[in-house]
């Protein structure tokens, strides 16, 4: 049984002021793919790791606690490589999901270490973005960012920290809404007891709510995310980034 889809990624901030496929459109296309596969692969391979930490090897055994891409690819070819990409060149936005395989009677004998498994992915996501915040602070404290002095563009390393930061808060905030088929869903078995996990794996896992579970999410989402959005910004980035 597979992982429920756990990654949705977004790339909306497209320079509005640049016409489709220029040079500069594209490299910037380029810099959210690598952002967005790299972000992708570590969440997948966050959950696979921590199931097989928790004694499932379902994903372990698909060569899915890796770092490299492939064996995440070779799962899912459409949500990681065709639609993000034409995605983005016909409509300025980059969608895209991939997947980890799981055990369903493991995780019926071990609810709270399916609800760790499903956490791990937004956590390597949160982890991914503090480290592009210390990559933004420290370049900035040190004078290494640069804006060009025609256009006011930051520089190439300041524009791809500040992509990984974007994408890895939006897929970490995004994958822990508590419904289907979202990680989410299943984080909350941490915070119940034996009986009621049964029961509610029970109701969740009986039931087709896949699609309407993400279509609800990416309706709430679209209201929650922006004031997170600028809160974190502000809290966490450079005042002047």
């Amino acid at each position: 049984m597979r992982q429920p889809l756990v990654c949705l990624g977004c790339a909306d901030e497209r320079p509005k002021h640049l016409p489709d496929l220029t040079p500069d459109l594209l490299v910037f296309g380029f810099i959210w793919y690598v952002a967005f596969l790299f972000s992708t692969t570590c969440h997948e391979a966050a959950h696979a790791l921590v199931s097989k930490i928790g004694g499932d090897e379902t994903a372990a055994l698909g060569g899915q606690v890796s770092l490299n891409p492939v064996p995440h690819m070779r799962r899912e070819p459409w949500g990681m490589v065709l639609i993000p990409i034409l995605s983005f060149l016909f409509m300025g936005r980059m969608f895209g999901w991939a997947s980890a395989p799981f055990d369903p009677l493991w995780e019926r004998r071990h609810p709270r270490r399916s609800g760790w498994m499903a956490l791990a992915g937004p956590a390597a996501n949160f982890s991914l973005m503090l480290l592009a915040v210390a990559g933004l602070q420290i370049g900035t404290a040190a004078g290494w960012f640069h804006r060009d002095p025609i256009t006011g563009h930051l520089d190439f390393a300041a524009t791809t920290l500040l992509i990984f930061f974007s994408l890895n808060l939006l897929l970490g905030t995004f994958n822990l809404l508590p419904v289907a088929p979202l990680d989410g869903s299943t984080v909350i078995l941490l915070f119940m007891s034996e009986g009621t996990a049964q029961r509610y794996l029970d109701w969740l896992r009986g039931n087709s709510f896949a699609m309407a579970g993400l279509l609800v999410g990416i309706l709430v989402f679209r209201y929650i995310y922006d004031p997170i959005n600028i809160f974190v910004s502000r809290l966490l980035l450079p005042s002047h980034i």
